[in-house]
């Protein structure tokens, strides 16, 4: 498997778990903003990752590369606030944000070694 083949499914997979991690929660004002916040910036991850492969151009993969950072980031901002608010189960949690931590290195390192390859 390619190593964007590897990222499409691996992406899939962490908003996936987003997603079921946080349905079964009770809903309340509060929670439902973090909710469809962090399910938006994780969904983002993967269908702006997806455009990256897809790319026509260095310079559109670099522009989706950053999108796909920044949502990340996002992502990552999110779980920290759910972590701290206590509304998951901290191992559940802990294995969100270790899957996000990675994904966060993971896509720095690409969007950098992109802008190496690219006329900006």
């Amino acid at each position: 498997m390619d190593f964007n083949q590897l990222f499409r499914d691996r992406t899939k997979d962490f908003s996936i778990s987003i997603i079921k991690s946080l349905s079964p929660l009770p809903y309340s004002d509060d929670l439902s903003i973090i909710r469809k916040q962090i399910i938006r910036s994780a969904t983002s991850v993967a269908a702006n990752y997806r455009a990256v492969a897809r790319g026509r151009s260095e310079k559109e993969r670099f522009s989706k590369i950053c999108i796909v950072v920044e949502e990340i980031d996002e992502t990552q901002f999110w779980l920290e606030i759910i972590e701290e608010l206590e509304y998951l189960d901290p191992g559940k949690i802990s294995h969100l944000r270790s899957e996000c931590d990675e994904l966060v290195k993971v896509m720095t390192a690409y969007k950098f070694k992109l802008s190496q390859n690219t006329t900006l």
